[in-house]
């Protein structure tokens, strides 16, 4: 399951300077975060990692060239948008939800 690093990582990924959005994700994931990042207008890096072992999938990790990029600081201050322009929640972020709904506070967890 995804979470949030409160801590600001800055990594070489494909030799690029990058903020870390996530790691140790797979492919679907990656995926989604891809879409969903470059969709608000940012460059998008994917490193594979090392696999643990044979038969298992490989897992990714995740960053963006904007060194200045806060996963945390843009979703719960709602600067991501969808590709409909519905403002992203945390929800939204973590795939609990298909749709973005308005106020992530008034939300069930």
């Amino acid at each position: 399951m995804a979470t949030f690093s409160y801590k600001h990582i800055v990594e070489d990924i494909n030799g690029v300077r990058c903020s870390v959005v996530e790691t140790g994700i797979d492919s679907k994931r990656v995926e989604f975060l891809k879409n969903l990042l470059e969709l608000n207008g940012f460059k998008v890096q994917v490193e594979e990692l090392t696999s643990k072992g044979e038969g298992q999938e490989p897992t990714y990790k995740v960053g963006v060239e904007d060194l200045l990029f806060n996963p945390v600081v843009a979703v719960y201050g709602r600067r991501l948008k969808d590709a409909q322009g519905k403002i992203i929640t945390p929800q939204f972020w973590f795939q609990k939800t298909e749709k973005p709904l308005p106020y992530y506070w008034l939300q069930k967890a």
